[in-house]
C-alpha cells in the first residue's frame, strides 16, 4: 500500500486538476498514477517532471526500445514495482525480446543479440548496481551510439532512477493492482 494516497480529483486545487488532466492525458486518461500522484502535492514539481520526463522518452536521440531497455534494468535494480510494471506493458511493443525482459525481471543474464541493445544494457547495469561508468564501457557505447545519444541516454538513466527512487521510497502500487508483483 503506498506511504501517500493520491488526491482524489474531487480535492484537487485547479491548478492540480490541469495538471492532472494534462499528464493522464499523455498516459491513457483518468488519473495521475506512480510519480506523478505524488508529485501533483507540488505543482510546479509536477509540471517540470512532466515536461522532462516526456521530453527524455520521445524527445531524445536515444530510441524508444533502447528508452525502455534502461527503464526496465532501472526498475529491475531498485525493484521499482510501479515503474517495471509500466514499462514492461511497452516492452514487446517497443521490439524488446521477450526473453531479454524475463531476464532482467529474475536477474538472470539476458542473451542481447543487438549491439545497440548490449551497450545500453552496460551502460545502465554499471550505473545502476555499480554507481560508475568505467572508461571502456564509455568509449564503447560512444562508439555504438554516438557521443549525443550517450549523452542522453545517461541523462535518462539519471530521471529514471529519481523515478525509482521516489516510487520505492512512497511503497508506490503497481498499476491498477493486478499485476504480479516482482520478487526482492
Amino acid at each position: 500500500m503506498a506511504r501517500i494516497d493520491p488526491i482524489p480529483l474531487d480535492r484537487m486545487t485547479p491548478e492540480q486538476r490541469r495538471l492532472n488532466d494534462e499528464i493522464a492525458g499523455s498516459r491513457g486518461g483518468g488519473t495521475a498514477k506512480g510519480p506523478f500522484a505524488l508529485w501533483l502535492r507540488t505543482p510546479e514539481l509536477a509540471a517540470h517532471a512532466n515536461a522532462f520526463g516526456s521530453y527524455l522518452r520521445h524527445g531524445t536521440s536515444v530510441p524508444q526500445r533502447l528508452v525502455e531497455l534502461a527503464v526496465l534494468i532501472i526498475a529491475r535494480t531498485y525493484t521499482a514495482q510501479y515503474e517495471w510494471h509500466a514499462h514492461a506493458a511497452h516492452a514487446d511493443k517497443v521490439g524488446l525480446a521477450p526473453d531479454l525482459v524475463d531476464a532482467i525481471r529474475t536477474r538472470s543474464v539476458p542473451v542481447i543479440v543487438e549491439e545497440d541493445e548490449k551497450i545500453v544494457h552496460a551502460v545502465t547495469t554499471e550505473l545502476t548496481a555499480g554507481r560508475k561508468l568505467s572508461d571502456a564501457t564509455y568509449q564503447q557505447a560512444v562508439t555504438i551510439l554516438g557521443e549525443q545519444t550517450v549523452l542522453d541516454l545517461v541523462t535518462i538513466i539519471g530521471f529514471y532512477t529519481m523515478v525509482a527512487i521516489v516510487l520505492v521510497g512512497f511503497d508506490v502500487d503497481i498499476p491498477d493492482g493486478g499485476a504480479k508483483p516482482l520478487a526482492d
